[in-house]
């Protein structure tokens, strides 16, 4: 039967069950008492007892163990989930909506996570979004030059723990950090003025004073490209061209007549995609990444001050991969193409008096 010395284990198949149970009732039957049997075999008496019940219901065989949940759900809760999915699914696309519509509409009560395993059970699955229409990205005008002070990006970011916003333009050609101002506030006058310090930095004012002519007002003020390009056809060419999101303070018309009245013309990027503003973001990205101290400023004054700094690091100091590693200002100047020349003959040099070296420096093998 599968005995050891010792007490009987805990889990024992049905037929050592059996073969326990006879030799008790072949030891009683012999004069022995029920205890002094259970004793010598190593069973509780009481153990004994139950097994003789449940032998006389034909029930010796262990059930499985664990049993049902006394809070599981119903079958017709299931099927209520199921038919929740196929009227309301298409519309709540989640587990926590449809479980939350299923209680609005008194058709079944469970919790979120009961509904999204009922769903996985039976192999239903939530329909995906709808997919966008793609937009292609408007090119370029024909009338840019690709040369710095041509093409600017700018953008808003926050600092939440100085209760700042921070409107920030770049120079996409040579990736200046041309100007920054820090306002608590989000609107067309911070673009104003940051725009106003971009010119005087650059000293493009009288450049902008003469190349915006009443055409060119108008042109820029209508919004319509079709005119824009008649307009420059005609001769009248926009200092430069900024590139924005589609925020409000970009979209507003006080923003469009302030640059149109120096001679800036707009270019914004797709609705939901910012990689197209992607300078403008990996200038922000590279900000709170190299210096994340600026996001543990409380004081916006302070904040304004550190972010100049920051700025100046970032424009004469910091080599920027993307323009072949000299700084913002070396290219913004002029001087990248004859710093990365130099390199680059340096390079050459510097492998040409490696090759003489070892050449005469060897020692022949005998």
């Amino acid at each position: 039967m599968g005995l050891t010395a010792g007490p009987v284990p805990a889990r024992v198949d049905a037929s050592v069950k059996a073969g326990l149970l006879d030799l008790v009732d072949h030891a009683t039957g012999s004069g022995w008492s029920r205890r002094k049997a259970c004793r010598l075999l190593g069973l509780d008496e009481m153990r004994a007892s139950r097994w003789a019940a449940r032998r006389e219901a034909e029930r010796l065989t262990d059930a499985m163990p664990g049993g049902a949940a006394l809070h599981a759900i119903l079958d017709s809760e299931r099927a209520a989930i199921c038919d929740l999915f196929a009227t309301w699914g298409d519309i709540d696309r989640s587990h926590r909506k449809l479980a939350a519509r299923g209680s609005r509409v008194d058709m079944v009560h469970v919790s979120a996570s009961t509904l999204r395993r009922v769903l996985a059970d039976e192999q239903l699955i939530f329909p995906g979004k709808p997919a966008r229409e793609p937009v292609p990205r408007s090119g370029w005008p024909d009338w840019l030059e690709w040369r710095p002070n041509r093409i600017w990006g700018y953008d808003f970011t926050h600092f939440t723990r100085a209760k700042s916003a921070v409107i920030a333009i770049i120079d996409i050609v040579s990736r200046k950090w041309v100007a920054t101002v820090c306002s608590r506030e989000e609107t067309s006058t911070q673009v104003e003025i940051a725009f106003r310090q971009a010119l005087q930095a650059e000293d493009l004012w009288e450049a902008a004073d003469t190349a915006a002519s009443d055409e060119l007002i108008t042109a820029l003020v209508s919004g319509h490209t079709e005119t824009l390009d008649a307009t420059v056809d005609a001769g009248h060419r926009p200092l430069l061209l900024a590139i924005s999101d589609n925020g409000p303070q970009m979209r507003s018309h006080t923003t469009r007549e302030f640059l149109a009245g120096i001679a800036i013309a707009r270019h914004f990027g797709r609705p939901g995609v910012p990689q197209d503003q992607a300078w403008i973001e990996s200038l922000f990205g590279h900000i709170k990444g190299e210096w994340p101290h600026l996001e543990k400023i409380r004081d916006a004054g302070e904040l304004a001050t550190e972010l100049q700094t920051v700025r100046q690091h970032y424009n004469t100091v910091r080599l920027h991969a993307a323009i072949g590693y000299v700084t913002p200002d070396d290219e913004h100047t002029g001087r990248g193409d004859a710093i990365r020349d130099h390199r680059q003959r340096g390079l050459a040099r510097a492998r040409a008096n490696r090759i003489q070296y070892h050449r005469n420096n060897t020692k022949k093998k005998k």
